[in-house]
């Protein structure tokens, strides 16, 4: 999430609208109960938008690249996977019944862009937007009303808020932070170095070892090495990915709460569930001073700078979690 809680500051008109509509203020609160921080949200979001690239087949890395109906799609893609993530019972007339309510799912690529039929009159929409090439995301429910709304001229009468109207949306989550996709967001040059390799276990060396200290979502992982047992690629043993890193001096944590605890511990960016991160280390020296440290193999490490020499890495702990990251 941002730092600031814009989720608040964007529905201080429509809070009025909790006080009005009891259905309103009953899915809501359901939705915030069920999600307090957004991260499962958020989640199906990157989840839904990595399914829809399908990198592991076809090495898609960006929303541009999708075929007209794949975007088409993607609504009703969003709208089952939040539902199978939140197990929404099916509702009477709309897609979901949330807290004893029909909701109806809208999603869309382009902030305002969402598509209202005309079945939905009267009815609480759940308004989901997500920008791949910003990271962020949005949710919200609005009471749909005709006067609130622009006139289509699509063949199936589907209409759009006006944008005067959207600070009627309650907002669930307001541009909050979408996990990122890496490789979108790298320079051209390193982006072709790590995908130039022919061997997938070569691009997945490639990707840790030039991707430091940024959280990289198993989405990218799958994308890179283009096989089914991808996240083989990441674990110990000889060739993969920890072992042959370890030895340039390069930690690569899942989001086991053993690594978790190593990240903190040094001050690196925490993973989260299905989320890896690489950094290099260093033994602790006295010209470290004061930065953070974290003890592993019996010595005290550092996360490096450009003035620490490259030595072996030590091993991560053992961990008890029984998912594999």
């Amino acid at each position: 999430m941002l730092p600031f809680d814009v989720t608040a500051a964007a529905n201080i008109p429509s809070q009025l609208f909790l006080q009005e509509d009891p259905e309103l203020a009953a899915v809501y609160e359901s939705l915030r109960q069920a999600d307090p921080t957004g991260q499962r949200f958020a989640a199906v979001l990157r989840d839904t938008i990595d399914q829809l690239l399908n990198g592991e087949v076809t090495g898609r890395y960006d929303w541009k690249t999708l075929f007209k109906t794949e975007k088409t799609h993607a609504g009703t893609v969003v709208e089952i996977n939040l539902q199978r993530e939140f197990t929404f019972h099916d509702g009477i007339d709309m897609d979901y019944r949330i807290a004893g309510t029909d909701v109806d799912c809208k999603y869309s690529q382009v902030f305002g862009g969402w598509m209202i039929p005309p079945e939905a009159m009267g009815h609480l929409c759940l308004l989901v937007w997500a920008d791949d090439y910003k990271s962020r995301w949005s949710a919200g429910l609005l009471r749909i009303a005709p006067e609130w709304l622009n006139r289509g001229n699509n063949r199936d009468m589907k209409l759009t808020v006006k944008a005067e109207h959207r600070n009627k949306i309650l907002w669930l989550w307001h541009e909050a932070e979408l996990p990122e996709n890496v490789l979108l967001h790298l320079d051209t040059a390193t982006r072709h170095a790590i995908l130039s390799p022919a061997s997938g276990q070569q691009r997945v060396n490639e990707l840790f070892r030039r991707v430091l200290n940024r959280k990289i979502g198993r989405g990218v992982v799958r994308t890179v090495a283009q096989q089914s047992d991808y996240m083989a690629r990441v674990r110990e043993a000889k060739g993969r990915a920890r072992t042959v890193l370890r030895e340039e001096g390069i930690l690569i944590p899942g989001h086991y709460s053993s690594h978790q605890a190593v990240a903190r511990a040094l001050g690196a960016p925490v993973p989260q569930h299905g989320e890896l991160v690489s950094f290099r280390v260093a033994q602790a020296q006295p010209r470290h001073g004061d930065r953070p440290s974290v003890s592993l193999d019996g010595r005290e490490w550092v996360l490096a700078d450009a003035n620490d020499p490259v030595e072996r890495a030590p091993f991560l702990p053992k961990h008890t979690d029984t998912e594999p990251a």
